[in-house]
């Protein structure tokens, strides 16, 4: 017997088995996708010679029959090499069906002793042997081109080498052709011995068959329902058949009692046994997602039997009671499992210790888990029943989620569970087996010196070992197989309690070194990645239901099942797999990162709602209700409506209310809960983390809200207020700081990370931001409209303010320009966008100084022989000044708000950092070297602190320097441009719009700006051609005094009009230069006609506003 080696067989066949089920499977799934078919059989010019192969097989006359098969000849050696996987692999099944055959023929000879409760391993892998072997040839049969693969690869071979490879290949084939049935008549002398196994099932399979409430009468799986015995080990006689798939128990007995169908007649325990399988399911797994359908197939294969009338009649009652009843049957055990799964897992996580005395339970657990979402899966696949409610399983993600949760606690808490079963098999074990052992009246010297070992090796066990008993479980094995048979001296069926106890011994060592191998024995879901699309369907269901959403995350921690459905013998699956389970959890991950940030996108929305109601504006309506009720004016139209206050959805009257946030922040909550289980997962080698999809979701959605609330129209040249655009953006960032509480996520990093692009002209994925929408419509709507007069400076109010004209502007200047919305702008833009804006401003200005530098040039030229400027050119000259002017007065607005801004949060983060850049600025000595002190004022410009010399204007007019001009004519034009404006100023006495106006502190036309533009220019200018500012600045002003005081002379009123709002410039230019001061000023113009001009132009105001 020893010989014999059966033990050994079975393992190895078994293992073999599912490896050239594997390869089969792939074989029919490329034969049947057109693109992955061997290119020969969809070959349209070889069609006729595939056809007469096949007609002809498996004898085809090759030698007589050249005409039909002469197009094969070009091609055979490409059929041998291309073919070659194909055919081979039918011949390793052949090889395959030969060893099993010869097993099970030894296994006969030997009478071999069979009891699942009694030689479990033993029992277990003779059943899976045979319905490997039938899945196997049934499953062959199901390769519509073999004949055509075998026959092309035969004809080739005979061609090439003269002789067929292997000629009882093809008469295989056609013996197969009706597996069933051939298989039938070939396990009639195995008939005895298989129905032994299968009757002892009768313990088994009935009492793990049954009815959800008989589970819920019993209690099963519930560790607190006797808490009197929580901490006892949980024990049975038979161990390993409590966590037995129920899946492969019916598929034994269906197929089993099919091939030894004569003991249906004659045992009235394996007739109940076959009714109950078959009154359970409707198809059964064959391979994967290929399935068998039982009823029918059974009915084809008895109608021919003499006799079998009432075997028929039984087979139609189980399927109308599979049909009527084990939909439903099945749904309840699901919903059973549901809540004692989750029992489980909850008191598992409070109590991990009790995984060593409760690990059956979890074993259980998820066998029932995983035979349930099996069935569930391969029924709804395979529909035979008109209502299809009992196949659709809204909950199932629930399910899966506590077998995972389950799952986790066994990997998380295995040390505690291996630390308990060490000193279970040493303590209890070894000494209730050695005193089997010497109870023993009969032990031969061979089963006394492995049973002898069993001992010593658990009683030699101690923590810290490193264990590994698969030689002990091998033995074991053997053993079973040495005791079963009928010649055995020890005969196991003579001493069952001695392999029951073996086989309880047998799970503790499992619960010591293969707890992983005892996860993917009772949990494994890979068979999801062969039914996709009822996965996806199932996750999309998951998703659409807020209650189940938190169980989401079981989905892609299922991906990480799919490789262990691989097999060595079919290793060029391993790469498709991995990239199916790869691409699905990337993914659900994916999906559920959209669904969580849509439900914030939501909630921001509903958030930036109720900030706008907030807004200031909205609170005119309530003022001038209040203004007029208290002068106890009419109050409009009866009737109306009082207008609702913020804060009005916040009051609640009933607790049972539930409001649009409320379902918002409840499916969020739940879906964060999900997107947080896990910091991350391993699927084939690549490491997941749920987080960090959520993160670059938020950071895409978060950049497009905010430029989408910019609210920019560029047919309209409309845009949002920035000081509304702030309150929105604080609105959304309070709600995505409030998702800290449900994920653990750095959102500052997705502020930093959007914020920060939001300042740059162009962000990550090169779309606008917020600066550049911003910057352009500053530039391109209001400053232009500035430039065309609709709009003035108003220096006393600090904004740019809208003047009456005959077309009205779509838009407020002031409502975009005072010092609110200037700070707003400069919080939003921060350093960096406001360093983008003053670079396109100036961009505009060094444009301007250009055309201004040209007209100078040009005059310089004619001054020789004309001594005389067109007053088109002058006036030209004044209006781009002027519009320079405009352009730093904005600017200044502009470095003011964000000193303020920069002032208020630096100094509370940075204080000795803001210091020491003011202490730079206001210390730095004349003396210094200018390239030193650029970079000084650069670093204040940054910060918003106000320079002498602008360094931004100073690097745009440095870029402007021409080739063609040595850099002494370029300090001429710009001498010369300081006296072109310095003269010209006269002339604007004569504009009627060149009032001042004490109110406003300006002019209407904007010439006070041309204080601000000579001082910025002639400092940039003279820094640039390193000239000397102050002394330019002082020709320029007694230029300019000259010229003003000549037009007091004047006595055409037209011209001096307002002669005396001109004079206020000299005051202006003076008051705004760091480089001019008073003295200097009263020893060019007389300081009495400063004064009297102040005095006239307010007295002028007066008379106009009375």
């Amino acid at each position: 017997m020893i010989q014999q080696k059966l033990a050994e067989k079975l393992t190895i066949l078994n293992d073999r088995g599912i490896g050239m089920l594997t390869r089969v499977y792939n074989i029919k799934k490329a034969c049947g996708d057109p693109k992955a078919k061997p290119s020969y059989l969809v070959d349209k010019n070889l069609e006729s010679a595939v056809k007469f192969i096949v007609r002809k097989f498996p004898a085809v006359e090759t030698r007589n029959n050249n005409q039909q098969l002469a197009q094969l000849q070009k091609e055979k050696s490409e059929i041998l090499k291309n073919l070659a996987l194909y055919y081979f692999t039918f011949v390793d099944v052949m090889e395959f069906k030969d060893h099993v055959c010869e097993l099970l023929n030894t296994i006969d000879a030997c009478q071999v002793f069979f009891d699942i409760t009694v030689n479990f391993d033993l029992t277990k892998n003779y059943l899976d042997l045979v319905v490997t072997y039938t899945n196997l040839m049934m499953l062959l049969s199901r390769i519509e081109e073999r004949k055509a693969i075998i026959g092309l690869y035969n004809y080739a071979h005979e061609m090439t080498h003269g002789a067929r490879e292997y000629p009882r290949l093809g008469q295989m084939i056609v013996d197969y052709e009706n597996p069933l049935k051939k298989m039938m008549e070939e396990f009639v002398p195995h008939g005895k011995s298989l129905s032994d196994a299968l009757i002892s099932l009768q313990m088994v399979y009935p009492r793990r068959n049954l009815s959800a409430d008989q589970w819920r009468n019993a209690q099963l799986l519930s560790l607190i329902s006797a808490p009197s015995t929580m901490l006892n080990p949980a024990q049975s006689d038979t161990m390993p058949c409590e966590y037995l798939s129920l899946d492969a128990m019916e598929k034994w007995i269906v197929f089993g009692f099919i091939l030894c169908h004569a003991v249906l007649s004659t045992d009235a325990a394996a007739l109940s046994l076959w009714k109950l399988a078959l009154q359970s399911s409707t198809c059964l797994c064959l391979f994967r997602d290929e399935v068998f359908h039982i009823h029918k197939a059974c009915e084809d294969l008895f109608v021919n039997i003499r006799g079998y009338n009432k075997r028929i009649n039984d087979i139609r009652e189980c399927k109308e009671q599979a049909l009527s009843h084990a939909g439903s049957m099945h749904r309840e055990r699901r919903k059973f499992l549901r809540s004692a799964l989750k029992e489980l897992a909850t008191v598992l996580a409070d109590q991990p210790g009790l995984l060593g005395p409760k690990a059956l339970f979890v074993f259980m657990a998820l066998s029932f888990a995983r035979d349930e979402i099996i069935w569930l899966l391969r029924h709804a696949d395979n529909i035979q029943k008109k209502s299809t409610d009992d196949f659709i399983d809204k909950h199932i993600a629930e399910l899966i989620f506590y077998m995972e949760e389950l799952r986790a606690h066994v990997r998380k808490y295995g040390p505690v569970m291996q630390r308990y079963y060490v000193q279970y098999l040493s303590g209890f074990d070894a000494v209730v087996l050695n005193e089997l052992v010497q109870n023993l009246s009969v032990c031969p010297e061979d089963e006394s010196i492995i049973m002898s070992s069993f001992v010593n090796t658990m009683t030699s066990l101690s923590d810290g070992d490193v264990f590994d008993f698969r030689g002990m479980r091998l033995d074991w094995f053997r053993l079973q197989a040495y005791t079963s048979v009928s010649k055995a001296s020890l005969g196991l069926v003579d001493h069952k309690e001695l392999g029951k106890m073996m086989n309880t011994i047998i799970f503790h060592t499992k619960m010591v070194d293969s707890l992983v191998e005892m996860l993917v024995e009772t949990s494994d879901l890979s068979i999801f990645c062969f039914y996709s699309r009822a996965f996806e369907k199932m996750f999309q269901q998951c998703l659409e239901l807020p209650s189940q959403s938190r169980h989401s995350i079981c989905f892609p921690l299922l991906c990480t099942h799919f490789m262990s459905c691989t097999h060595e013998l079919c290793p060029e699956e391993r790469h498709h797999i991995g990239d199916r389970s790869l691409s699905l959890c990337n993914m659900f991950l994916d999906e559920m990162a959209k669904q969580a940030r849509n439900l914030i996108t939501d909630i921001c929305t509903e958030q930036c709602t109720l900030s706008d109601q907030l807004l200031p504006k909205h609170c005119a309506k309530t003022i001038s209700q209040a203004v007029n009720k208290k002068s106890k004016k009419a109050t409009g139209k009866k009737g109306e409506p009082e207008r609702e206050k913020p804060g009005v959805e916040s009051m609640r009257k009933n607790r049972l209310l539930v409001t649009n946030l409320d379902k918002l922040h409840t499916a969020l909550s739940e879906l964060c809960f999900s997107i947080n289980y896990v910091p991350n997962m391993v699927v084939w080698e690549h490491t997941f983390t749920p987080r960090e999809y959520l993160t670059s979701h938020l950071e895409i959605r978060f950049t497009k809200s905010i430029v989408g609330m910019t609210m920019y129209n560029q047919a309209t040249q409309e845009i949002a207020k920035p000081s509304e655009l702030l309150t929105s953006v604080r609105a959304y960032m309070t709600v995505l700081q409030s998702i800290e509480n449900y994920v653990t996520i750095d959102i500052t990093r997705v502020f930093n990370n959007v914020l920060l692009q939001q300042t740059q002209h162009l962000d990550s994925h090169g779309e606008p931001t917020i600066t550049s929408l911003y910057t352009n419509w500053y530039l391109e709507t209001l400053l232009r409209q500035v430039s065309n007069g609709h709009i003035a400076y108003f220096p006393a109010m600090k904004a740019f303010v809208n003047l009456p004209t005959e077309n009205e502007l779509t838009f407020n200047a002031e409502e975009y320009s005072d010092i609110s919305e200037m700070r707003s702008l400069s919080e939003l833009l921060g350093p960096y966008g406001m360093k983008f804006l003053s670079e396109s401003l100036m961009w505009h200005i060094s444009s301007q100084v250009a055309e201004l530098k040209v007209r100078s040039h040009l005059n310089a030229n004619t001054h020789t022989h004309t001594l005389e400027w067109t007053p088109s050119t002058v006036d030209s000259v004044l209006k781009r000044m002027t519009i320079i002017g405009v352009i730093l007065s904005f600017r200044s607005l502009a470095q003011e708000a964000l000193r303020d801004v920069r002032h208020g949060v630096l100094s509370c983060h940075i204080p000795f950092l803001v210091s020491s850049v003011e202490d730079f600025k206001d210390h730095i000595p004349r003396e210094t070297d200018m390239k030193v002190a650029m970079n000084v004022y650069e670093l204040s410009s940054a910060a918003g602190l106000p320079c002498e010399i602008d360094p931004a204007l100073v690097v745009a007019l440095s870029s402007q320097k021409s080739e063609n001009i040595s850099p002494e004519e370029e300090y001429k034009i710009a001498c010369l441009l300081m006296v072109f404006v310095a003269v010209s100023m006269p002339t604007l006495a004569s504009n009627v719009m060149s009032q001042y106006s004490p109110a406003i502190e300006g002019h209407c036309n904007n010439i006070h700006c041309l204080a601000k533009a000579v001082n910025q220019i002639a400092a940039a200018l003279f820094t640039i051609h390193k000239g000397s500012i102050e002394d330019r600045l002082k020709e320029f002003l007694a230029l300019a005094s000259s010229s003003l005081l000549k037009i007091g002379q004047e006595t055409d009123k037209m011209t001096t009009r307002n002669r005396e709002s001109v004079y206020l410039l000299l005051d202006m230019i003076v008051q705004e230069s760091p480089f001019l001061t008073m003295d200097l000023l009263e020893s060019c113009f007389p300081y009495v006609l400063l004064r009297n001009a102040y005095h006239a132009v307010y007295k002028q105001s007066i008379s106009a506003n009375a």
